[in-house]
């Protein structure tokens, strides 16, 4: 199966679809985004309807923190939750607070926090960045040493910096990867979330 059909799938919540997912026989990476998907939308009243774009970008940060890991030594992970947070004004809304309910990553309870400065996002684990956001470089480099994930549907966000930016393929949410800031700031990123990707910007010595 190509990369490229991966993704299309991996962008496609549709609930009720767990026949063509047995034929699909996808990997576990889009499965567990469909399940989490069709979650969202019965949480949010639309079980019949195709989520939106908010509610997919919720369920993708979701899916990274199942399947980036942190560094032991990452300040997030010497708490006793899973911290996602938003900076600057808030997309979700609801969203975020109704797909996390009563989810665990890595066996800890996931919270949602929005904070007001940069400098407060140190002790996160998912740091999703408002698209208005004047001050990039000033805010990755205020969590530079802390291991956080940095998302956004910011414009060029991957290439100035951030880790994982959301883009539109047609009607589809996907996101790009900004493997070299990943592991500048220790964060591994599993093959399986690299291919499904619409972009991965590599390290140099591993060539573009």
């Amino acid at each position: 199966m190509s990369s490229s059909s991966a993704a299309d799938r991996l962008s496609r919540p549709i609930c009720g679809a767990t026949r063509s997912v047995r034929q699909w026989r996808v990997a576990w990476l889009p499965i567990v985004l469909l399940a989490v998907s069709c979650a969202i939308a019965a949480r949010a009243g639309a079980q019949a309807s195709r989520p939106n774009e908010s509610q997919v970008q919720a369920a993708y940060l979701y899916n990274f923190g199942k399947f980036v890991k942190w560094p032991n030594v990452a300040p997030a992970n010497q708490s006793g939750a899973f911290t996602i947070c938003v900076l600057g004004q808030d997309p979700f809304g609801s969203v975020l607070e109704s797909t996390l309910a009563g989810q665990k990553l890595d066996g800890k309870p996931v919270i949602v926090k929005r904070l007001t400065r940069a400098q407060e996002a140190a002790s996160c684990h998912i740091l999703s960045l408002n698209a208005a956001l004047h001050d990039l470089k000033g805010t990755l480099a205020a969590i530079d040493d802390s291991s956080v994930l940095t998302v956004s549907d910011m414009q060029d966000f991957s290439r100035r910096g951030g880790m994982i930016q959301f883009v539109l393929d047609g009607n589809r949410v996907r996101f790009e990867i900004n493997l070299e800031s990943a592991e500048k700031s220790h964060l591994v990123f599993p093959s399986e979330l690299l291919k499904v990707a619409a972009a991965v910007k590599k390290p140099a010595r591993m060539g573009e």
